[in-house]
């Protein structure tokens, strides 16, 4: 019984102290788990309309089988030549459309980010030999606990009176005091300066100096690819504390750039959104080579015609700062949304077009592997997640199936 009781206190315990770091117990159902790709397990087959979504469905050769066939008879009918080249060529203006007739209410915001991807938290991706220096005050406090600890155990420490003790802590509280005080005005006085600097910098019209561009100041920088409306933009502003990270958006779509230009979540002074085609090799980014430290590439190259998407990849590769990675996240091979197209959708092979004009890809993992290590990129992660999406009010389920994946640009130690 005594045992019995403990195992429940340590329980209890623990369930708090999680609770308080703001983390999930793993027998806690009434969200989604925090671990990567989650962890929610369908083990019983009657309780499936018990959650929204179950993670890591396994398929039988069966359905694999009944999968592979489904897809082969959506691409049985082939769109026409000449309509493919006006789907290719019309493609910022299906986007367009799109965004005009659903603004920001199409997808949801994606909270999952840090889930999946820490790595756009900039202190996750401090090197390993980073050295972070305690502060003096924190220091000089230590020395005070210590050289209080040397009085309580040395044998002149019983000879000292209530007095002497007192006037020994007040000494160490002076001086934390005086140093904090002196730390407070270099603050000060720094940020005076720094922020002078800036005002001199801005009078003589910066932005005309050679070298300059948004964000120039910022020393962790995130590049958003195909921001749309701002799903991950304003959870990523939402979510970043740091003053030295800035954030980088663009979209095929000027309409989608409008969307969150005009967003009241939007900081000029932490983001730059600007319209950009991934497929035009002549077009320039506002920034240069080797500035970035993530890009976040989420459900934008199944858009891309698979002639262009080594290309897209390889000059983004080239944005990335030597140790930089690039998030991926997209369609994979017979997922829900593949199986339910109609005849007549395929353009070739796994390439559609939806009924509203615009185009995806359903991928494999070979093949992202391919043209990530192709662009000169080191795999990281590269998996198959494949899920069980649950309409409970409708009593269906739907196999959903994404390609997520981290590819990391070599440093220059491994370089050399």
């Amino acid at each position: 019984m005594k045992r019995r009781t403990q195992v429940v206190l340590v329980h209890t315990v623990s369930f708090a102290l999680l609770k308080k770091l703001g983390l999930q117990c793993r027998f806690q159902s009434s969200q989604r788990p925090t671990a990567p790709l989650g962890s929610r397990i369908l083990s019983d087959p009657s309780r499936v309309f018990e959650h929204n979504m179950w993670d890591h469905i396994q398929w039988t050769p069966e359905q694999e089988e009944l999968a592979r066939q489904k897809a082969e008879e959506n691409s049985s009918v082939r769109v026409s030549l000449e309509e493919q080249v006006k789907y290719e060529k019309g493609a910022s203006n299906y986007w367009d459309e799109f965004y005009r007739a659903h603004q920001n209410k199409f997808f949801k915001d994606r909270r999952w980010l840090f889930l999946e991807f820490p790595e756009l938290l900039p202190d996750r991706t401090l090197s390993w030999n980073e050295v972070i220096k305690e502060p003096t005050s924190i220091s000089m406090l230590s020395s005070c606990i210590s050289l209080q600890t040397q009085y309580s155990t040395s044998p002149e420490q019983a000879k000292l009176d209530g007095f002497d003790r007192t006037r020994a802590k007040q000494k160490c509280s002076e001086t934390i005091q005086k140093t904090n005080s002196v730390e407070g005005t270099k603050r000060t006085n720094n940020g005076t300066d720094s922020e002078r600097k800036k005002q001199d910098w801005n009078r003589t019209d910066r932005h005309k100096n050679p070298g300059y561009f948004p964000g120039i100041d910022f020393t962790f920088r995130i590049f958003e690819v195909g921001c749309g409306a701002g799903n991950s933009v304003f959870p990523i502003l939402g979510e970043i504390r740091d003053p030295s990270t800035f954030l980088y958006c663009c979209d095929f779509s000027a309409r989608a750039v409008d969307l969150v230009k005009s967003h009241p979540s939007y900081n000029a002074s932490q983001c730059y959104a600007f319209v950009h085609d991934l497929c035009d090799e002549v077009g320039t980014y506002p920034f240069p080579d080797e500035s970035i430290d993530v890009i976040l590439l989420v459900f934008v190259l199944s858009s891309i015609h698979p002639a262009r998407m080594q290309k897209v990849i390889s000059r983004l590769s080239k944005l990335l700062k030597p140790g930089g990675m690039i998030l991926f996240r997209d369609y994979g091979r017979y997922d829900m949304s593949q199986l339910r197209l109609k005849k007549g959708r395929c353009l070739f092979g796994n390439f559609y077009v939806r009924g509203d004009g615009t185009c995806v890809y359903f991928f494999t993992k070979e093949e992202i592997a391919n043209i990530f290590i192709s662009a000169g990129l080191k795999e990281v992660q590269n998996l198959m997640d494949r899920r069980l999406q649950v309409n409970r009010k409708k009593r269906v389920a739907m196999h959903r199936i994404w390609v997520q994946c981290k590819y990391q640009k070599p440093s220059i130690k491994c370089l050399n």
